[in-house]
């Protein structure tokens, strides 16, 4: 029998937190992930899937909400409690009735959430989203280091980093890098 025990993307037991000049950098390991794509001429039904499965409105172009956020014309990303629904991807392929694709995403992505003020000034250092301009519930897909990440503004105070799992070492270290930098 196998004792497997379970690493944060960064290779730890634990999630790592670090701060700098008022910023805190921290590592998020309890969020179950599973994208929701619409196939061909059922995209209002798997929207209405989304609102369904959120209990709010599928977000728009850009957008973001507590649980869901934009990834792509007709394709969300639903967040979830890891620890109630570490079977998201399969509950949510349970209701598609044939509207949509579902993947489970869990493990193909690491999140970093930035809290603190000034986090314009570390994100000018690292990709193009004008986050002066945030106010909260937007979602951009941008690149950060030569990754595909996407940026979720919670509140002009707290920005979520989704990025490859595979890089979350790289992208920890530019995310850290810029903070010292700019702070």
């Amino acid at each position: 029998m196998h004792d497997l025990i379970a690493l944060t993307p960064l290779g730890a037991h634990k999630p790592r937190s670090d701060h700098h000049g008022g910023v805190s950098l921290i590592e998020i390991t309890d969020v179950a992930l599973a994208s929701v794509a619409a196939r061909l001429g059922r995209e209002a039904d798997a929207a209405a899937l989304v609102a369904k499965i959120t209990g709010i409105e599928a977000p728009a172009a850009a957008r973001a909400s507590d649980c869901a956020f934009w990834m792509g014309p007709d394709q969300w990303m639903i967040e979830a409690s890891f620890e109630t629904q570490e079977d998201l991807a399969q509950q949510l392929a349970a209701q598609v009735n044939g509207a949509a694709s579902v993947t489970e995403q869990t493990d193909a992505w690491c999140r970093f959430d930035l809290k603190g003020d000034r986090l314009a000034d570390v994100f000018e250092r690292l990709c193009n989203a004008d986050l002066k301009r945030f106010t909260g519930g937007e979602a951009v897909r941008t690149a950060i280091e030569h990754l595909g990440c996407f940026l979720i503004c919670r509140s002009p105070g707290h920005v979520s980093v989704i990025g490859p799992r595979s890089s979350a070492g790289s992208l920890h270290h530019a995310l850290l890098t810029a903070m010292k930098s700019a702070l």
